[in-house]
């Protein structure tokens, strides 16, 4: 395994320590955000480097470059890439469509002063960024169906 994946893990480990400091020894705020961003960073952080050593011990050298074999087929495959390409038309128009919808569902809420918390637009696109992941894996398998 590359280097680059345990000085990414350790990178990201020290942000998450610098996160988790501040957010420990500030009152601000955006506290909860700041060990949000901790754990964030912390998390990932220690899993790379442990990916890191599990794979660049000598018992599993011969796996792992299995694993990166399969990988390198299946990311270069045309098929799959023209399939992946599809996906994300669809769901690219999909956004537009959801995009525009909603600036004028939340004009209209503005307009009556319906929406005094900003809240809902956290709620609204984390519900987005859900609909674009689950959209884009239901897609690609539908797609993936017919061929």
């Amino acid at each position: 395994m590359k280097k680059s994946h345990l000085i990414t893990g350790i990178v990201y480990v020290l942000v998450g320590i610098v996160f988790l400091v501040a957010a420990l020894f500030t009152e601000t705020k955006i506290n909860s955000l700041l060990f949000g961003f901790a754990g964030a960073c912390i998390g990932p952080g220690i899993l790379m480097i442990c990916k890191y050593f599990y794979w660049s011990s000598p018992k599993n050298k011969a796996v792992y470059e299995e694993k990166l074999e399969r990988e390198r087929i299946e990311l270069h495959d045309e098929m799959k890439n023209l399939i992946r390409c599809k996906t994300a038309m669809y769901l690219y128009v999909a956004g537009l469509c959801i995009i525009s919808f909603s600036m004028v569902v939340f004009s209209v809420l503005d307009s009556l002063k319906i929406l005094e918390n900003g809240n809902i637009f956290v709620f609204y696109l984390a519900g987005y960024m859900a609909f674009q992941i689950i959209g884009g894996r239901v897609i690609y398998k539908h797609i993936m169906k017919k061929y």
